[in-house]
């Protein structure tokens, strides 16, 4: 007769080893900011709760394009301009393409320290270092009308990134060549070499101090 009792068996999940590495990040191209301003995300809800009722109604109000500038930005509850930490950790991960390492457990195993978070939205930051000016430029939308966006932008900047990894997935010279891959090959913020409406403006690069 067969023994049809389910035996009994032991699985073993060991603890994460996280480790962390501290990067000093310098700038090899102007780096570009275009956060969702409040003023834009109000307007867009005030017309979405009047409605139908809002059309033949919508009034022209003359741009402040300084302001515009600032609400482009991201700034820390400690009054300090930030880069979202998770833009760091989206380079890294799409760079995990380009060593056939898979982006799935990429997304489980590297993470990035914040150092504060929006004042606004509350958005993990990580310091951003430099001085920024307006930068004004046209675009066209997705009508085909040509409009201005204003933006800030630093030319010279640089950023002290602390990374934390999975070190079963991953060595300390694995994390700094993938954060060298992300620099050099994918960027962050605006017209990075990796955006996903174009071939990028070739912003947004960066590189590892010392290496």
């Amino acid at each position: 007769m067969l023994d049809t009792a389910k035996k009994s068996s032991t699985i073993t999940v060991s603890a994460p080893k996280i480790n962390t590495l501290a990067f000093k990040l310098v700038g090899t191209a102007p780096f570009v900011q275009a956060r969702f301003s409040q003023k834009a995300k109000m307007a867009m809800m005030g017309k979405m709760q009047e409605g139908s009722t809002a059309r033949g109604k919508k009034v022209r109000e003359a741009r402040d394009f300084d302001q515009d500038c600032m609400d482009a930005m991201h700034i820390g509850m400690d009054g300090k301009a930030g880069v979202p930490a998770g833009a760091f950790r989206a380079a890294m991960i799409s760079a995990c393409r380009l060593v056939g390492f898979k982006m799935t457990i990429a997304k489980l195993s590297v993470f990035v320290e914040a150092d504060t978070f929006d004042r606004v939205d509350g958005v993990p930051l990580v310091h951003l270092n430099g001085d920024w000016e307006r930068l004004d430029m046209h675009v066209r939308n997705a009508t085909g009308v040509v409009d201005v966006r204003v933006r800030p932008m630093w030319r010279e900047w640089n950023i002290n990134l602390r990374v934390s990894y999975d070190a079963d997935q991953f060595t300390d010279r694995d994390v700094a060549n993938l954060l060298l891959r992300a620099g050099m090959q994918v960027g962050i913020g605006e017209g990075r070499p990796d955006s996903k409406s174009s071939t990028g403006l070739g912003f947004g690069t960066f590189k590892i101090e010392g290496m």
